[in-house]
């Protein structure tokens, strides 16, 4: 099911979130106001919960890593009917050359479904901040005969994409992980090329019968507040996937 909505149109719950993020001093921007702040300041530490690290952004505690010890339940059967991921590649409505990065890439669970989408001229970022993972990427897609799919070893801070060469980010179950959420999203803003598209595929969190640990989902006008701060502008929102939406912003020039 696709939904739709503007800022003209008056829903409760979008009103709320745009009187926070407007709510700023006359002519300065929220993304300006955030941007020029201390990075130690964007963030508050207090006594971590049982899944999280005790890292605050924008009123959400941060959850811990999932380290690559974890890779076999990336590969779990289950997920195909849990998430449908082959769904979740068509909606993306890819192209013949786009160029992608699968931001904590894993295994390349989902690199690997969109490797025939972009096609031998296209290329995928396979991101991830472990060693590990991409280790087990570049044998995966040995197995298959997968040759577009690039690891690339980031950092907690930055993706490391090359600047404004990117037309589709995609972070699926992994950006509620980051421990520096302000500073990854600039970094990948800066590798996207100007209209390009940033994909949040998290767990629903107005949803309580998905069956994912609180700290593992995010609300849509959660996921909504933290990508303000950045050159993007929402898009859609689809929520065709059992279990997660998929929230999707566009990349606007930015003045100089």
């Amino acid at each position: 099911m696709l939904r739709k909505f503007y800022v003209f149109t008056c829903i409760v719950g979008v009103g709320c979130l745009l009187t926070y993020v407007t709510t700023v001093p006359s002519g300065e921007s929220q993304s300006e106001t955030v941007s020029t702040r201390p990075a130690s300041t964007l963030y508050e530490q207090r006594t971590p919960s049982r899944d999280g690290i005790g890292k605050f952004y924008m009123g959400r505690e941060i959850s811990r890593v999932m380290g690559h010890q974890g890779a076999e339940w990336l590969e779990r059967p289950e997920r195909e009917h849990e998430e449908m991921p082959t769904l979740l590649v068509e909606l993306l409505k890819l192209k013949e050359g786009d160029v992608v990065a699968d931001i904590g890439v894993g295994t390349g669970y989902i690199a690997r479904r969109i490797s025939p989408k972009v096609g031998e001229t296209g290329t995928i970022y396979g991101v991830d901040i472990q060693q590990e993972m991409l280790d087990l990427l570049a044998e995966k897609m040995s197995e298959v005969g997968i040759t577009n799919v690039k690891g690339v070893l980031g950092t907690i801070t930055d993706p490391k994409l090359p600047p404004e060469s990117v037309d589709l980010a995609i972070m699926v179950d992994v950006y509620h992980e980051f421990s520096h959420p302000y500073e990854m999203m600039q970094n990948i803003c800066r590798g996207l090329k100007t209209g390009g598209r940033v994909v949040f595929v998290e767990y629903r969190a107005e949803d309580r019968s998905v069956p994912i640990k609180r700290l593992h989902k995010m609300s849509e006008l959660q996921v909504i507040k933290e990508a303000t701060p950045h050159p993007l502008v929402w898009v859609e929102t689809l929520d065709d996937l059992p279990w997660q939406h998929v929230i999707i912003f566009e990349k606007i020039a930015t003045q100089l």
